[in-house]
């Protein structure tokens, strides 16, 4: 890479750091080669103007999902990408086809479920966001197009998460291939489970990795010819045999055995096994646990997975066992012995560890001693046996250890491939390739010589695929380029692998001396090597060397590169385990004639890993490659760390920046037509004004330009390095100059305004000083007007003062006189007042104690009375509950309590006609006698009056003198005897005045009363009827509960070879209750009017339950003849389903044991459903399967349930509903007298409970399956058409090359319309839909439910979609959707509720997405705003996908603020904690959203009267009922 020289002063640019590698800055000055750079840590760097980059300023702020996109495509380019999408959580990014993938060292399981796996199922490369499903998408779909083998190849260093990634795409690779297997076990299911089978033996902590891979791994996947894996095989390489004796800290050994030192108890004491601290090959690190991980729950899962791949139980114990021998061996020390250079047991705890070592192998524990500190020599003469001493006896111990477990190793990767087996007629496979990445440590020996070997050839291979790659795209554009030199390893190689001459060349040779020591190899090596650039010698050091890789200069210590390099098993320990009692151990080290027979040849560890790397490069030769390059962002395995030097090496050693170095020898910017122009077009307007060619235009702006080596391919500009920042610099230019105009006119309109504004001022002023002189003149005029008015006005004040002053002391004088007066008899007035207000306040209050007190009494009285009964009640019903248990004695109760409140309402009633009977006697009895007093009275004072004038007349008639006394004396006697008399009588018409008035007021009283009772009569009736509508529901309840149970009996004695026997005995036997026949209690049966007939009906149904004569067979032909045509409708009813539900009903097809019209029925409507495209036929069927299972819902009663109820139920069952209709509302479900009387023997024949047998409950079952089956099909075919078309509506179409220049208006219009056509094309799909269903009447019910779930179908796929695609979270394209989401509106309001129903609300989730997506002033709104506002619905993880990958391409505004971001990543981490799902996606739910009783709740009542038979059976005579039934009705 070399830096660009257009660069100038106020250029965004990169430079070097040595903290940060890179960072961003601006030039503030240039100095010849230097330029001044002040960085955004405030600090100014000179730099050399080539070691400078530039910065693309206008690159999102999300970065872009490939880097071949970049503007700049360069290193610090490369790894500021990098850095915004992982502080996105964006772990994987393209460039080109090469996936970087970046470590999140935390779960992210929303990335890897079932359902991101649909969404990359057939996705092409590019449309959705960067993953590693959409590598093994491209490998597989490569595969089956094009019949050619691929492989995925994974590196990166250690812990930069290989393992993991192979793991993902493998099980993306079963999910696409799968198939079972043998033994029920699939091949994909084996490969995926030798996973944790491999990473238990060959993987171990290091200091970089919890979990690193110790061998390279190339996992062989193989394909039949219909792309279903048939195979698969497991490769592995250079096993680090060294660790199993030799670990440093904090490192641990191998995995498996701490596992086992972990195992159940029962395991352990059967190996001998304790602590893993007390094991010498564990113990040498500090390290026996690692965070997070249960090595118990790892030792069954590992079991578990052995079970899997077909490693039986004998042999897994033998693997084990193998393993603890291993770590008692490594306890086996030695100490010096009596004689010269031998060695003992150093005591008695090596001799049990010893003896345990051998018990575990199964041999002699006294050979396996000798076999330790003994070798034996054969020489011409003689057998000659020497001892080691304690150090050569600690080497063999270990090299024992280490062949054991290398030869384990071995075997359990040869049981895997045999278990899962390979498929020979394979012609097609994707290999992964798992192996280790490329290593630099403080000290570096064989293995790390031989990983950075491997890492070398695949760096060519990666090299010369990126290079053919590249050339490639130039030749698919068509245009001219010249070969492009890169950057080769092959000296590097050839120093290596060279034959002869080459490092492992000279290794095998010095391995084959037995004088050769590691100096000698070393000083060979300086020899050999020391005019080459690659090879150097360090400083200080005689066995060190230096090769400098592709990745850098890596030192090797040559002092162990000897012992490791020999591949040999010593002769003693060969012949020890080979004589082993146990199979499995010797058949680890199995006898080879070639090697008993011949002592001279020689095997090493670099020849054979050179053999097995050639191998595998002619491999993947032979495949399409594809590369994931795994990058470990910081060494602490935190999340959300990025250390961008530590990133950049890795980059470097993986070979990106390899590749972006061949990128940038040829053309590395590459844009479309429409981009270019789009960036560029402001150079040459006039260009964008023509209506030229995108290509013309392209050519003419360049030419304009004067740019001179770039090329224009088909769709493309391709750049040469620096072209782009050129253009950047002459735009930036352009756009300065720009500025700098509409700068200047902005100044020219300030100085304008302020000077405008200052002349304005000063007429003001001059304005304000004139107007404040007039002012005072006027003032001082004033003021002298004034003081006049004042003098005149303060002597008139002073003498009215003085003539008041008087008035006002004789008034004060005569008010305190009279005001005297008045209070003296106010005083005597209120003293008075309040005197009778106290006397009227004392006796209110003592009659309103007393009256008080006995209220108090009456209702304490009241309430202990009431408390005595409802305690009693409670007892009662407590009793009542605990004796309560099974669902009919609820019946019972509630029965029971219905029959309670109608006998307590009409004895209220009668109660109430009783009291008003007695008041009306009553009170007309009162009237009797209250006339019968006013005529007394009128007759008494008519008396008086005649006597009066009696009176009158004798006085007058008699003489004054003689007769004056004595008639004074009687006649005022009898005066006084009749005014007694009359006030005697208006005393006793007053008291019969009261006594009426009583009456009067008790009438009242009794009419409150009775309003009263009125009130809770009505209560009671309506409780009354809610509690007949729980018993009928439980009767249903009931109903169907014991259908169930007769169908499970029934299909239990279909099975039973006994069940016919017992069929026939039953029904001789057992006489089923029903309301005709009585009912059984206790085994009595109770004899009814109707005993005969119910006896006699089972003995003449058994004919029609087992035979159907050949007048019944031609009608139920003939019934299936019509049905199987298109019979239409009758007033919105469905013909078909009319004429079955009658025919049925009238044949009594339902109550026969055995019939098969049933079976004919369903299979004539699986014939004429087979076609499932044929949406006009599913939507006849779907009409007529629903009615006619409504038919059935309402009709059809199980055998048995009448016979489950108790006596008293039938009883009342006659007579309390019976009553209760007279006087409440009759339920049209009770069978009852009045239900006969009130609906009629026609109605009674269509709606009437039948008691159904077996076949026809399976009938209705299966209808219900059809019916939904058929509403399943009908959605499906909906979901099929619209789908292609939400796939252009979630894209918005591009503007034209017009807007660039003539606006965006008239574009948007276009692009509108374009648009709107996609949408509009949905709605026609809908209408044709529901014209469909409204064409065959379908219920509006299921109608509802199927566009609910188109529409939430529609809602799925496109919030997926915009999640998922980065370029449709932009504000235009929410605007697109945003209108075409208004369309859908629109249609639901012309659908109405009653079809659509809820499915705009279906739509809430793309609807608030796309909401978010247009507002403006995003960074403004808070978290709270957006949570419960904005987007309600959203989970956290959607809105930070959206506001991660939202991009303004109208406006360039930006998405929310880094605190919201900050916020939404702790609440996800928390949610992540407590296990919530944080999966983004939506699923699609293709449940069945109904049952039965839904639609028998919705649907109206089906008169099926009036529905007029076909012409194809109204002849038939056999059908005539169904004319007799529609002229009944017509009379």
């Amino acid at each position: 890479m070399v830096g660009p020289v257009n660069i100038i002063v106020g250029s965004h640019v990169w430079i070097e750091d040595p903290g940060l590698a890179w960072i961003d800055g601006e030039v503030v000055k240039i100095s010849g080669e230097e330029v001044h750079v002040q960085t955004t840590n405030g600090k100014t760097v000179v730099a050399k103007i080539a070691n400078v980059f530039p910065k693309d300023t206008e690159a999102p702020p999300g970065g872009v999902d490939d880097m071949t996109k970049l503007s700049y495509l360069h290193e610090p380019g490369v790894l500021n990408n990098l850095a915004m999408r992982y502080e996105l959580n964006e772990i994987y990014t393209y460039t080109g086809n090469i996936l970087i993938a970046v470590n999140p060292f935390q779960r992210l399981p929303h990335l890897y479920d079932t359902h991101m796996m649909e969404q990359y199922k057939g996705a092409g490369f590019g449309e959705l966001s960067p993953h590693v499903f959409a590598i093994a998408e491209v490998a597989y779909r490569a595969m089956i197009n094009e019949g050619k083998s691929n492989s995925i190849l994974v590196s990166g260093e250690s812990g930069a998460g290989k393992t993991e990634t192979t793991k993902m795409l493998m099980r993306y690779l079963a999910y696409l291939g799968g198939r079972s297997g043998v033994e029920g076990r699939t091949v994909e299911q084996q490969v995926l489970e030798s996973n944790p089978v491999l990473e238990a033996f060959g993987n171990a902590k290091t200091l970089r990795n919890n979990n690193s891979s110790r061998f390279g791994k190339f996992v062989e996947l193989q394909f039949d010819k219909s792309g279903r894996i048939s195979g698969a095989a497991v490769r592995t390489y250079l096993l680090e045999r060294s660790r199993v004796c030799q670990i440093s800290d904090p490192e641990r050994n191998y995995h498996c055995f701490y596992l086992l030192c972990a195992a159940p108890p029962e395991e352990r004491e059967k190996f001998k096994l304790g602590d893993p601290k007390s094991y010498h090959y564990l113990n040498q690190s500090k390290c026996f646990k690692l965070d997070g991980v249960d090595d118990t729950e790892e030792y069954l899962a590992t079991r578990r997975a052995m079970d899997v791949v077909g490693i039986s139980e004998e042999e897994q114990d033998a693997i084990f066992r193998v393993v603890a021998a291993v770590l008692h061996l490594g306890n086996v020390e030695f100490a010096k012995g009596k004689e010269i250079d031998s060695s003992v047991l150093k005591d008695d705890k090596s001799r049990f560890h010893l003896d345990t070592t051998a018990e575990l192998l199964r041999c002699d524990a006294k050979s396996l001693e000798d076999a330790l500190i003994k070798r034996v020599m054969v020489t011409p003469e003689e057998v000659i046996t020497r001892t080691l001493d304690p150090d050569s006896a600690t080497g063999s111990r270990d090299a024992l250890a280490k062949t054991i477990y290398s030869r384990l190793f071995d075997w359990l990767v040869d049981k895997i491939n045999n278990s899962i087996g390979q498929d020979p007629n394979s012609k097609t496979i994707i290999g992964v390739l798992d192996i280790y990445g490329f290593e630099s440590f403080k000290i570096n020996s064989f293995e790390q010589f031989c990983i950075n070997f491997t890492n070398e050839k695949l760096q060519q291979h990666f090299n010369q695929h990126v290079f053919k790659m590249e050339q490639e795209d130039y030749t698919k554009e068509e245009i001219n380029w010249s070969y492009i030199e890169f950057v080769d390893n092959k000296d590097v190689l050839e120093l290596i692998e060279k034959k002869p001459g080459g490092v492992i060349a000279l290794l095998d040779e010095a391995c084959m001396f037995p004088k050769s020591t590691h100096e000698t190899f070393a000083q060979k090596l300086y020899q050999t090597f020391k005019n080459s650039k690659r090879f150097t010698k360090p400083k200080l050091s005689r066995t060190s060397f230096a090769i400098s890789h592709y990745a850098g200069e890596v030192i090797y210590q040559a002092d162990l590169f000897l012992d490791k390099n020999k591949d040999y098993v010593v002769a003693e320990h060969q012949d020890l385990l080979i004589a082993s009692s146990d199979t499995f151990v010797a058949g680890l080290f199995p006898r080879l004639a070639e090697e008993t027979s011949s002592k001279t040849k020689f095997s090493s560890i670099g020849s054979r890993f050179k053999l097995q790397l050639q191998s595998l490069m002619e491999t993947l030769s032979s495949t399409e490659p594809h590369y994931i390059r795994c990058v470990k962002p910081n060494n602490v395995l935190k999340p959300a760390i990025f250390e961008n030097v530590n990133v950049i090496q890795q980059l470097r050693c993986g070979g990106v920046l390899e590749a972006i170095r061949i990128s940038c020898a040829g053309y590395p910017t590459k844009r479309t037509f429409y981009e270019f122009l789009n960036r560029f077009g402001v150079l040459a307007p006039e260009v964008l004004e023509g209506n030229y060619d995108d290509k013309v235009a392209c050519r003419m702006l360049l030419d304009k330009i004067g740019l001179q080596g770039y090329e224009l391919g088909k769709t493309k500009v391709f750049l040469r390095a620096g072209q782009m920042a050129e253009l950047d610099t002459r735009r930036a230019e352009v756009l300065g100059n720009a500025a700098r105009k509409i700068q200047m006119q902005i100044r020219t309109y300030i100085a304008q305004k302020e000077f405008r504004a200052l002349r304005g001022a000063a007429i003001v002023l001059q304005s304000n000083c004139r107007g404040k002189l007039a002012c005072k003149l006027y003032e001082e005029m004033r003021r002298q007007a004034a003081a006049v008015k004042i003098e005149k006005s303060f002597r008139r004040h002073v003498a009215r003062e003085s003539y008041l002053r008087i008035r006002h002391s004789a008034i004060a004088v005569q008010t305190a006189l009279r005001g005297m007066v008045a209070r003296n008899e106010f005083r005597y007035r209120k003293q008075m007042k309040a005197a009778t207000i106290i006397q009227a306040r004392l006796r209110s209050h003592l009659a309103h104690s007393y009256y008080k007190k006995l209220q108090k009494a009456a209702l304490a009285t009241q309430c202990g009375w009431r408390s005595r009964v409802a305690r009693k009640e409670l007892r009662t019903l407590k009793m009542a509950a605990r004796d309560t248990g099974a669902l009919r004695e609820a019946k019972d109760k509630l029965e029971k309590r219905v029959e309670e409140l109608t006998w307590r309402l009409q004895l209220e009633k009668r109660q109430r006609t009783d009291l008003e009977e007695a008041k009306a006697q009553e009170y007309a009895k009162q009237q009797e006698a209250l006339q019968a007093m006013r005529l007394q009275v009128e007759e008494a004072n008519a008396a008086v009056i005649r006597e009066r004038e009696a009176a009158r007349k004798a006085i007058e008639e008699a003489p004054p003198v003689i007769k004056e006394t004595p008639v004074l004396v009687e006649d005022t006697e009898k005066i006084n005897s009749l005014t007694s008399e009359v006030e005697a009588l208006k005393a006793s018409l007053q008291s019969e005045r009261q006594a009426a008035e009583d009456l009067r007021k008790a009438f009242s009283e009794a009419e409150a009363r009775n309003s009263e009772l009125a009130t809770e009569l009505e209560n009671a009736t309506r409780k009354a009827d809610q509690l007949h509508e729980s018993v009928q529901r439980l009767e249903e309840k009931l109903s169907n509960s014991e259908s169930e149970i007769q169908v499970l009996r029934q299909q239990a004695l279909a099975i039973s070879p006994t069940s016919r026997t017992m069929s026939t005995r039953s029904k001789t036997m057992l006489l089923p209750r029903t309301p005709e026949n009585g009912s059984h209690l206790n085994g009595e049966t109770k004899t009814t009017p109707d005993m005969s007939l119910a006896v006699r009906e089972p003995e003449s149904e058994e004919k029609p339950q087992k035979y159907l004569n050949e007048k019944q067979q031609e009608n139920q032909d003939l019934l299936v003849k019509c049905i199987s045509q298109n019979l239409g409708y009758a007033g919105g009813k469905p013909v078909a389903a009319c004429v079955i539900y009658k025919s049925l009903l009238h044949w009594r097809s339902f109550e026969v044991e055995r019939t098969n019209v049933f079976d004919r029925i369903i299979q004539a409507i699986a014939s004429a459903i087979e076609v499932p495209d044929n949406n006009e036929v599913l939507a006849y069927w779907l009409s007529n399967s629903a009615t006619l299972l409504l038919l059935l819902q309402r009709t059809l009663k199980a055998t048995g349930a009448a016979s489950l109820t108790p006596q008293r139920r039938r009883t009342s069952s006659a007579s309390l509903f019976g009553r209760m209709s007279q006087g409440l509302r009759a339920s049209p479900q009770s069978a009852g007298l009045s239900f006969l009387n009130r609906q009629g023997v026609n109605k009674l024949d269509d709606m009437r409970q039948v008691e159904a047998k077996y076949p026809a409950l399976l009938f209705k079952q299966q209808l219900t399956a059809f019916l939904e089956k058929i509403y399943g099909m009908i959605r499906d075919n909906l979901k099929k058409e619209i789908s292609p078309l939400l796939g252009l509506c979630i894209q918005a179409p591009r503007t034209s090359r017009a807007s660039l220049v003539k606006g965006r208006a008239q574009a948007n219009a276009v692009a509108q319309q374009a648009l709107i056509a996609h949408w509009q094309s949905i709605r026609k799909s809908l209408n044709a839909y529901l014209n469909l269903m409204k064409t065959n009447n379908a219920p509006p019910f299921l109608v509802r439910k199927i566009f609910t779930q188109i529409f939430s179908f529609i809602n799925v796929q496109l919030f997926n979609s915009l999640l998922l695609r980065r370029e449709c979270c932009s504000f235009s394209n929410g605007e697109y959707v945003k209108a075409g989401l208004a369309e859908l509106e629109q249609w639901c309001v012309e659908a109405t509720d009653e079809y659509a129903g809820s499915a705009w609300d279906e739509l809430r989730h793309i609807r608030q997405a796309v909401g978010f997506l247009v507002i403006h002033q995003k960074p403004k709104k808070t978290l709270d705003e957006i949570t419960r506002d904005l987007c309600p619905v959203l989970s956290i993880q959607q809105l930070y996908r959206i506001s991660t990958m939202y991009w303004d391409d109208k406006y360039g505004t930006h998405s929310v603020s880094s605190d919201v971001i900050a916020n939404m990543r702790v609440m996800m981490t928390e949610d992540s904690n407590n296990a919530v799902s944080s999966s983004f996606l939506l699923d699609d739910d293709s449940s069945i959203p109904f049952t039965v009783e839904d639609i028998s709740k919705s649907m109206q009542q089906v008169d099926v009267n009036d529905i007029e038979p076909p012409q194809l059976i109204r002849e038939n005579s056999g059908f005539g009922f169904l004319l007799t039934r529609k002229e009944g009705s017509a009379s």
